[in-house]
């Protein structure tokens, strides 16, 4: 009897996997379609390449929405359910696959829920957002863009209604990126934020170094390609797993199970921004890479996906602020970026570049004092657009008037201002949060770290940045989805998420830096 339910149970996961498997090459191909539309494609082909993606988006959701699908996952729960009352299995993998079960029969009821016809006009929508966002932000005009956006602001709200899920609209469509998220807890985490980080610009203001773009020097786009090269060769990067491009926005993705992408960009007259945000994306990478896709073949099962995106930014939070612009990490550092070019006499000038404490107008180039006010006026803002009835067309006016407050720099143009992400481009409603959610979390993980392994600097110091990798391996990266992401960080630190590590943190830094 044991036997017969051993081989039933593994034709049935074999069958499911089977499918699951060609389900996520199918995705595959779609974000590799993704990959070129940023970084090769022609602009031109973006309306061939809208129906491109617009018929795989059907054909994806019909796969995870299919009869056929259903039943695989029936079969497979009733059978590993015989198979755990016949007790043939060890605890931990019977723990796995029931989550894993879990995690598909969530999918699948939201996936069967959504009309094919909303989930092929988002994925158009997406891909003309993106086309007349590219061409608002070269031209600083977002009513280039405002017709767009309404429609994927839209479309997002009828997607929310049509998955009934008991949330608001903007928590039914942060889900995707932070699982068991409520707008009533994200207050409750920034709340101290929304008090403390103008405190602390404020402190700040009158005594702070000068930023970036106002260094008065500049590095050659073929300097700063090398020192990135360097970077992620000295940070372990293995050439026939990864690939680096450049993109008008830097991200990273991955399209297979040893294919890992990621962009940057240089920017005219921001030397540093291409080599922070390579050790950003790089950050990334490495999560992706330590994903439990290969020790448990979980690579087109839910285990093996990221846990949420703020755990996904806390990785790449970590390497970025926590090693890259660290006072050690310059002294290494600084005569490469002499040698490159760079103006620079010793390792304090350059960690002072690193970190120029003035509030300014752009996201990803923001130090990491400002950078959550950035997020907290695109949070209030998303929530507004979606659930309070903002106006497309009033989106510019608002978000001048929230870094006039609390930031007190106004975008001249809409180009610097409201269409420098290119995240509403692509409908990703809710996903903002997670960036400072990962400073969070990065700052508590960091923490325990420094317990378990001892001074973080003290290993950058010597050049061991391999240990601070291997404790994150070994602690962070296996979890997949199997939890969400407060769970993890108190199963790792051992204390409920929290904003204070941060806030801790930041004091510490600024301190430090005011000596200078």
């Amino acid at each position: 009897m044991h036997a017969w339910i051993q081989r039933l149970s593994a034709l049935a996961w074999q069958r499911l996997g089977e499918y699951l498997h060609q389900t996520q090459l199918l995705g595959s191909i779609q974000s590799t379609l993704y990959w070129d539309q940023n970084t090769g494609m022609p602009s031109a082909g973006a309306a061939w390449r809208g129906e491109q993606i617009s018929f795989l988006a059907k054909q994806l959701h019909a796969r995870q929405s299919s009869s056929h699908f259903e039943a695989l996952l029936g079969e497979a729960r009733a059978e590993f359910e015989q198979t755990r009352l016949a007790g043939k299995f060890e605890q931990s993998e019977l723990v796995e696959r029931c989550r894993n079960l879990e995690l598909l029969e969530q999918d699948l009821t939201r996936q069967q829920r959504l009309d094919p016809a909303l989930v092929g006009a988002l994925a158009t929508a997406k891909a003309i957002g993106y086309e007349r966002w590219q061409q608002a932000k070269a031209t600083a005009d977002f009513s280039c863009f405002a017709p767009a956006l309404q429609d994927l602001v839209s479309l997002r709200q009828q997607q929310a209604d049509q998955l009934a899920e008991p949330r608001s609209c903007w928590e039914t469509l942060a889900q995707p990126f932070e699982p068991d998220l409520s707008l009533v807890r994200l207050q409750s985490l920034f709340a101290p934020l929304r008090q403390r980080l103008p405190e602390l610009v404020a402190k700040v203001r009158d005594c702070s170094g000068a930023r970036c773009g106002q260094l008065g020097w500049d590095l050659s786009e073929a300097n700063q390609k090398g020192l990135c090269d360097r970077l992620l060769l000295e940070w372990g990067r293995d050439p026939s797993i990864t690939c680096v491009s450049r993109s008008p926005h830097p991200f990273s993705i991955t399209l297979g199970p040893q294919d890992f992408r990621l962009t940057t960009r240089v920017v005219p007259k921001q030397p540093l921004s291409c080599f922070l945000a390579t050790a950003h994306e790089w950050g990334h990478s490495l999560y992706e890479q330590g994903l439990p896709s290969q020790s448990h073949q979980w690579f087109a099962w839910p285990l093996g996906q990221a846990t949420s995106m703020a755990v996904h930014e806390s990785q790449s939070l970590f390497w970025e602020n926590r090693i890259a612009r660290s006072r050690v990490f310059c002294e290494h550092w600084w005569l490469h970026f002499a040698s490159a070019g760079a103006p620079l006499s010793c390792a304090d000038q350059l960690w002072a570049a690193m970190n120029p404490l003035t509030p300014g107008l752009n996201r990803v180039e923001a130090d990491e004092l400002s950078y959550g006010l950035h997020i907290l006026i695109r949070t209030d803002l998303e929530i507004s657009l979606l659930e309070e009835g903002l106006p497309v067309e009033d989106l510019p006016e608002q978000w001048n008037q929230r870094y006039r407050d609390l930031l007190g720099v106004t975008p001249e143009n809409d180009g610097e201002g409201c269409l420098q992400d290119v995240h509403w481009s692509e409908g990703l409603f809710g996903y903002f949060p997670s960036y400072l959610l990962g400073h969070l979390i990065s700052a508590q993980l960091s923490e325990a770290m420094q317990q378990a392994i001892g001074p973080l600097q003290e290993h950058v110091a010597r050049g061991d940045e391999h240990l601070l990798l291997a404790w994150l391996r070994d602690q962070v990266y296996p979890y997949g989805r199997m939890i969400n992401a407060e769970q993890l960080v108190e199963q790792v630190t051992g204390k409920p998420l929290s904003s204070q590590a941060f806030i801790d943190y930041l004091e510490d830094k600024l301190e430090r830096l005011r000596e200078l």
